[in-house]
């Protein structure tokens, strides 16, 4: 058996595709209050479509230390997690190398962050097509997507803290 690389990989930021952002709020599945939830994934519409668009967020995820299928990654505990999140005028904004992405956040969903300190964020390398960013997408359709086990295991997930007044 190998092991992967422990260095930085070969990364070229086209391959990532149309990225998208969204942002849900609901019952933790081992908890019984609200979690603020962002998830990112390419559409798969690089050039060499699904399968390029998956290595290279794999690439990319490896390259920032996020490990895929890993741990939850704790921003509270590790102030050098190479991902934020800053929370402005009704929209996520997720910043890490090469990306930096902004979504709009219900209501629901800034109370249940503000509530915990933190939002759950996850970063799958499956794509998902059915989510373009400014097309509305059915509770259905992102409760297939986003809870099926091919997209949680091949995530690095991470929580990511609200940033507190003055920060």
């Amino acid at each position: 058996m190998t092991s992967p690389p422990s260095g930085r990989l070969p990364f070229r930021a086209a391959d990532l595709g149309t990225l998208g952002v969204i942002a849900w709020s609901g019952e933790h599945p081992e908890e019984e209050q609200d979690m603020a939830f962002l998830m990112a994934y390419s559409l798969g519409d690089a050039e060499g479509g699904p399968e390029t668009t998956a290595n290279a967020v794999g690439t990319l995820l490896h390259n920032a230390g996020l490990p895929v299928g890993g741990p939850v990654l704790d921003g509270a505990q590790d102030p050098r997690l190479p991902v934020s999140l800053v929370v402005e005028g009704g929209e996520a904004v997720v910043n890490m190398t090469y990306v930096n992405a902004r979504c709009a956040v219900p209501p629901e969903w800034l109370a249940a962050a503000r509530d915990r300190g933190h939002a759950y964020f996850l970063m799958t390398t499956r794509a998902w097509p059915e989510g373009a960013p400014g097309t509305p997408v059915s509770e259905q359709s992102l409760r297939d997507f986003a809870g099926d086990e091919e997209t949680l295991t091949n995530a690095a997930h991470c929580l990511l803290p609200l940033p507190r007044p003055g920060d």
